[in-house]
């Protein structure tokens, strides 16, 4: 079983950035894909970015060249670099991991943390 833990979230003008974390403990090595999922009031949760061990990335077309995925194996983290945010990206951000490849149905993924929230004021 694997254990994450968000951080980084917080209210942001839209134009600016902010950088998500996502701690990971327990049996991290036997995890492949990890990946970031957000979810609006009344919308359904969609996977934002999504990396591979290897390194092979997802993202989704809403978020492509303002948003960057990274993880650092070493350290058992995984990063969500955000710039220019808008308004449209207000939503609770959650870390998801596992063991098969990148996934985009939120039932697919095994574990999950408790999510943190990003808030773009216009």
């Amino acid at each position: 079983q694997v254990q994450l833990v968000e951080s980084g979230g917080g209210l942001v003008q839209a134009g600016g950035s902010l950088r998500l974390s996502c701690a990971a403990s327990g049996n991290f090595f036997s995890l492949n894909a990890m990946g970031w999922y957000r979810q609006a009031p009344g919308k359904e949760r969609e996977l934002v970015a999504g990396i591979s061990r290897l390194g092979r990335t997802y993202y989704a077309d809403s978020v492509k060249g303002r948003f960057t995925i990274s993880r650092d194996n070493t350290q058992m983290r995984l990063y969500l670099q955000m710039n220019s945010l808008n308004p449209e990206d207000t939503a609770m951000y959650y870390c998801a991991a596992r063991r098969g490849e990148i996934a985009t149905s939120p039932g697919l993924w095994d574990s999950w943390g408790r999510g943190t929230q990003v808030t773009v004021s216009s």
